[in-house]
């Protein structure tokens, strides 16, 4: 196996690595502070043409593959979390999905702005009682006449605020064994009766918009629908397999970037007259830390490549999210610890790493529901 980078590759990731430290990292505390979401930074990653790297030209993308995508969606969350969860949702989330499953008429209409980066895009499925258990969707979406005609709510919709388009799950009717059929629809978010707000206030990635969606007798084309509509369920477990790898991307991210502040601050701290990175204590947890975050993005890049390849990779996809995200904040507690008292403070900046990385092992699908996904691969 071929584990080096192809030179289109190394260019997006030097490139991204570029804007993050000169651009996003400088912001990065205040933005988390503020829990304002970076408008001007996601005009430029657009401008950049970052928010359509994995999608094809023709559709206003760069025609990158997803490993290139896992690159940048690192690079970025190793500067900030924030940052780096609302760009993953906006391409993994907001675009992939009219991508995989659109018609042509949609892509042009709905993909070609997302991708050039001249709009944003949302995900709504989570609910306030459909959380893990995404088939208790209660929002519905019936047809009258040429329209869906859509009533329900979704909570904790990352990028709804700031968004023009939405691809909302809503239950569409019975199939023959009696049980619902979920599928996706396509919401403008100037759409009559669609309200949207965004009061929640967070732990961790505070300058990633997170917003509840009420549609009340919103009225969509019935061209909107997305896909099969006998198959939404299996779209969405697609999409989120490959969301999946975005956000295990993240994780590798924020433990690099907790990788590398305890390493210098080791190197840095005077205790008992020499370095605290000459303790074996210390040397132990980042010889760890280190080998975890390798661990980690090797696991990321396989199942970006199997993607690429277009092979299966859902098992995979679940491995890197349940280990690069657990990985992520096992690293960012070692670096608090190993800063002690000034890992506490805001400043250290590894506060802010451990806070983040929290959201990493429930959204996307939980580290429970991971080791389920996982489990059923192996038969059990």
């Amino acid at each position: 196996m071929n584990f080096s980078l192809t030179e289109e590759q190394t260019m997006v990731q030097k490139m991204v690595r570029d804007f993050a430290e000169s651009v996003i990292k400088p912001r990065a505390i205040e933005i988390d502070k503020t829990a304002t979401f970076p408008v001007d930074i996601f005009k430029q990653l657009g401008e950049l043409g970052l928010l359509g790297i994995p999608f094809p030209e023709a559709y206003g993308g760069s025609g990158g593959d997803t490993l290139s995508y896992a690159l940048a969606v690192e690079e970025i969350g190793r500067v900030c979390g924030s940052t780096g969860l609302s760009y993953a949702a906006a391409v993994s989330l907001g675009a992939s999905p009219i991508y995989y499953f659109g018609t042509e008429a949609q892509k042009q209409q709905y993909l070609v702005p997302l991708a050039e980066g001249k709009a944003l895009g949302a995900f709504g499925l989570t609910e306030p009682n459909a959380g893990s258990d995404a088939g208790g969707t209660k929002t519905t979406a019936m047809v009258e006449g040429d329209e869906y005609v859509i009533n329900g709510e979704k909570c904790y919709i990352t990028n709804a605020s700031y968004a023009k388009t939405l691809i909302v799950t809503a239950v569409t009717g019975k199939d023959s064994r009696g049980k619902n059929i979920i599928s996706a629809i396509i919401v403008p978010t100037d759409a009559k009766g669609l309200s949207i707000t965004s009061n929640y206030d967070k732990m961790g990635v505070r300058g990633s918009d997170t917003a509840e969606i009420v549609l009340d007798n919103v009225r969509v084309p019935k061209e909107n629908l997305l896909g099969d509509p006998e198959k939404g369920f299996k779209q969405f477990l697609y999409t989120l397999d490959g969301g999946r790898i975005s956000i295990a991307a993240l994780g590798v991210g924020i433990a690099q970037a907790s990788l590398e502040k305890a390493l210098n601050y080791a190197k840095e701290r005077k205790q008992f007259g020499k370095a605290i990175s000459d303790f074996q204590a210390i040397q132990f947890k980042l010889a760890d830390m280190a080998m975890e975050v390798e661990l980690a993005r090797n696991m990321v890049h396989k199942a970006a490549w199997l993607k690429d390849a277009d092979k299966t990779f859902g098992k995979e996809a679940s491995f890197a999210k349940l280990y690069a995200t657990e990985t992520a904040f096992r690293a960012a507690n070692q670096a608090i610890q190993i800063h002690g008292g000034y890992g506490y403070m805001r400043e250290y900046e590894v506060e802010r790493y451990l806070r983040d990385a929290k959201l990493l092992e429930i959204g996307e699908g939980t580290s429970e529901i991971q080791r389920l996904v996982i489990a059923r691969h192996l038969g059990c």
